[in-house]
């Protein structure tokens, strides 16, 4: 019996395994009140090489009790390899990794009953049912079989996987496999949870079911890490982001704030199909003014941080006399963040 695609998570009585993952989160904001302030997750100067390489490069990371922590990066910057080092899955050179207050080491089995994990990659097994996946995968952690029945019960209710619970993972749709996927990770009630890109490649139904139900479980008093390509995910659900790059701590904060640190402002866009190449080359030259194209129909301006550069951009479109017709205001976005800090989109 084989997983249908191998995963090594920590589990309860040490050493390392297969595993999968879902069950109850918070609202955005919701930071659940802790009545001390030792932080759920702390790592101070980590430090990881690999031969020559360093990917993990005096890392520091603190992530409160009961908040979402996004933790973004590009492919390489070293966030795979913080997640194990947290885990205790890598040796690493230097530096300190606690979790509730407590040393992490491979031995630490106490804090790893605490612990759920859900992997990008869905691994369980195909020659189990839904419900004998979520139950061997909870056994990892809760060993009595009249313990886990509770719990079993309740992660398929909280993934609604109900119906399907006789259902072999072959006959599941990609986005009732992730839920499975969920389901297997924190059907044992961790208190700390890792969501490695748990929406990749599902529909927009499945993805919305599925950050809805981080949500519940952070609502439920769960601390959750999660990383994700996707920045409206992010945004949505994390109280504080950390971006990461070359193994460095680059920029933390909430999503707002993080906006706030670049100079880049709104993006303007408007229609107009009589703007003259005087007219651009006078919008260019605007103070205000980052960029500005325009393809015979549209006018897009991307805009430093300012109270009045639309007004600013139409009295300038006045004096060419250009006849406008719809025009949006978009804010800087994440990935605008993203860009700036580490010179590279977030797939990259």
């Amino acid at each position: 019996m084989s997983p249908s695609r191998e995963r090594i998570v920590t589990f309860a009585g040490g050493g390392r395994t297969p595993s999968g993952r879902m069950m109850e989160p918070s609202t955005k904001g919701a930071i659940m009140e802790d009545k001390t302030t030792t932080p759920a997750v702390q790592v101070s100067r980590l430090v990881k090489r690999y031969g020559d390489m360093v990917a993990l490069d005096y890392f520091d990371l603190e992530v409160r009790p009961g908040e979402i922590f996004g933790l973004l990066g590009p492919n390489g910057s070293g966030k795979t390899t913080a997640i194990n080092c947290i885990l205790a899955l890598l040796a690493y050179e230097s530096g300190t990794i606690r979790v509730f207050g407590q040393p992490m080491t491979p031995t630490s089995y106490a804090l790893k009953r605490r612990i759920g994990i859900v992997p990008q990659d869905v691994a369980v097994f195909n020659e189990l049912t839904v419900e004998e996946n979520i139950d061997y995968f909870c056994s990892l952690y809760v060993p009595r079989k009249s313990d886990r029945e509770p719990l079993v019960r309740e992660a398929i209710d909280f993934v609604d996987l109900g119906e399907f619970r006789a259902f072999r993972p072959g006959k599941l749709s990609g986005g009732l496999l992730r839920r499975l996927n969920i389901a297997c990770g924190i059907a044992h009630k961790p208190d700390l949870i890792f969501f490695d890109e748990p929406t990749v490649a599902v529909d927009p139904q499945s993805r919305n079911a599925i950050l809805e139900g981080i949500q519940r479980l952070n609502k439920a008093g769960a601390t959750v890490i999660y990383t994700s390509h996707y920045m409206e995910e992010v945004e949505r659900i994390c109280d504080r982001i950390l971006i990461m790059d070359h193994g460095r701590h680059l920029a933390l904060g909430t999503a707002d704030e993080l906006k706030g640190m670049i100079d880049k402002g709104e993006r303007i866009t408007v229609e107009t199909l009589d703007l003259t190449d005087d007219a651009l080359t006078g919008i260019r030259a605007l103070p205000f003014v980052i960029d500005a194209s325009y393809d015979g129909r549209e006018l897009e301006v991307s805009c430093r941080r300012g109270e009045h550069n639309l007004v600013d951009l139409l009295a300038a479109l006045r004096e060419d006399h250009a006849n406008v017709g719809h025009l949006t205001s978009r804010p800087p976005t994440l990935n605008d963040v993203f860009l700036e800090l580490t010179g590279k989109a977030l797939r990259d």
